[in-house]
């Protein structure tokens, strides 16, 4: 795939079709609610402003739905009550090394595992994965099965249950802080491993798509902490509310220090 810069704007001719996509700087507006990385509406047809359909949204790539998912709620009923969240902040992940749209931030990047099959199944299921041996974090799984797209679900705002997600996250000192964070989102939502390949329709679950957003409401930037390639500027895949109070702060990925040898390398 070739892009072809235009100004601020990107053209990209490739086996897909031709479309227009935008790569701005971090904290930039989104000139639109339906963003790159290739081709944009000439490519697939579809203008995700206009889409209401959840699962019709998930039918394509994460880094078009993520934007869309803005404003979105999260409801999930269990035996201790419900909570619903107002999605504020997104990131999209793509796919492995040798597919059409690798990307080296996403847990797909190498190959298909135990851990990430999910990712590889049909759009419309949680993608729940347990990181730093303490937490879990939720994405809702885009794009036909078997190429692997999904949208972490990194940050929201309570809008019902705020009892019970009070409860459940003790540790916030106000209700801003109770799903600010993906580890924090999960928690308040009763979301754990069991979860993991669950629909985000139908069942325990419901997600309700919000109007579109207007343009310059939306930001873009690099991912938190993601390490490498994929965590920098090349790949704005993290998109939040404009000066919305329960978006996480953006953190770059820690450097891990080797530790030291023999012959001090």
């Amino acid at each position: 795939m070739m892009p072809i810069p235009h100004d601020d704007m990107e053209i990209w001719l490739s086996d897909r079709g031709i479309g227009v996509g935008f790569r701005p700087a971090r904290g930039r507006v989104c000139p639109t609610t339906a963003a790159w990385p290739f081709a944009q509406l000439a490519c697939y047809g579809t203008d995700m402003a206009v889409v209401h359909d959840l699962l019709e949204l998930l039918a394509h790539p994460s880094t078009f739905v993520a934007p869309r998912l803005l404003g979105a709620v999260v409801r999930h009923r269990t035996d201790e009550g419900t909570v619903a969240v107002r999605l504020t902040e997104v990131e999209a992940y793509l796919g492995p090394a040798d597919s059409a749209s690798p990307d080296p931030g996403s847990h797909s990047f190498r190959g298909r595992t135990a851990r990430n099959s999910v990712m590889f199944g049909a759009p419309g299921h949680f993608y729940v994965y347990f990181t730093y041996g303490m937490h879990y974090c939720a994405n809702l799984v885009c794009a036909p099965a078997g190429t692997s797209s999904g949208v972490l679900l990194r940050a929201g705002e309570v809008v019902e249950g705020i009892e019970l997600a009070r409860r459940r996250r003790p540790a916030s000192r106000k209700d801003a802080d109770l799903a600010q964070g993906p580890a924090r989102l999960a928690t308040v939502l009763g979301i754990g491993r069991g979860h993991n390949g669950s629909p985000a329709r139908g069942g325990a679950f419901d997600v309700e798509l919000a109007e579109p957003l207007p343009a310059q409401e939306v930001l873009s930037g690099p991912r938190v902490g993601v390490s490498g390639a994929g965590g920098t500027d090349a790949y704005p895949w993290r998109f939040w509310i404009a000066d919305d109070p329960t978006v996480s702060r953006y953190k770059p990925a820690a450097v891990r220090k080797r530790s030291s040898t023999a012959n001090g390398r």
